[in-house]
């Protein structure tokens, strides 16, 4: 089964798949919306998951360092909500705390231009937490 892997920002959803045995997260694309237009992605998310017959969903959830839900943890939730009501997929939510963090710090150590960084970090973002679900399924 492949997986998806999602990084919701308020003007980006960062978009990672898996291969198909759900060992392997890759870096897919980044689409950009108009600010909180949620509703714009769930048509390119459908062909996504057509094209390549995902399973499930993993949705980056935005705690705070504290392990409280703030506001865009709130909206993570309602995006959730969404995304199982059109989709008819299981929405599993993983904490992605750093998860941003821990993408620039790759892309600066690999030497990538802030340019080209801002292009990639959401992308980056959503595999990272992707990967850290998938990692976790297999017990590594």
């Amino acid at each position: 089964m492949r997986y998806l892997g999602l990084d919701l920002g308020t003007r980006t959803l960062g978009i990672s798949i898996s291969d198909i045995t759900g060992t392997i997260a890759s870096a897919y694309k980044t689409i950009h919306f108009k600010e909180d237009d949620y509703d714009s992605l769930i048509p390119e998310l459908k062909e996504i998951i057509n094209e390549y017959n995902i399973g499930k969903i993993i949705l980056g959830f935005p705690k705070n360092m504290n392990n409280t839900v703030g506001d865009r943890g709130l909206t993570t939730l309602a995006f959730k909500e969404k995304l199982e009501e059109n989709l008819n997929l299981e929405v599993i939510m993983q904490d992605e705390r750093l998860s941003t963090v821990e993408a620039t710090h790759y892309m600066v150590e690999a030497d990538l231009s802030r340019k080209k960084r801002k292009k990639k970090i959401d992308s980056l973002a959503a595999n990272i937490i992707l990967q850290t679900y998938l990692d976790k399924m297999k017990g590594r």
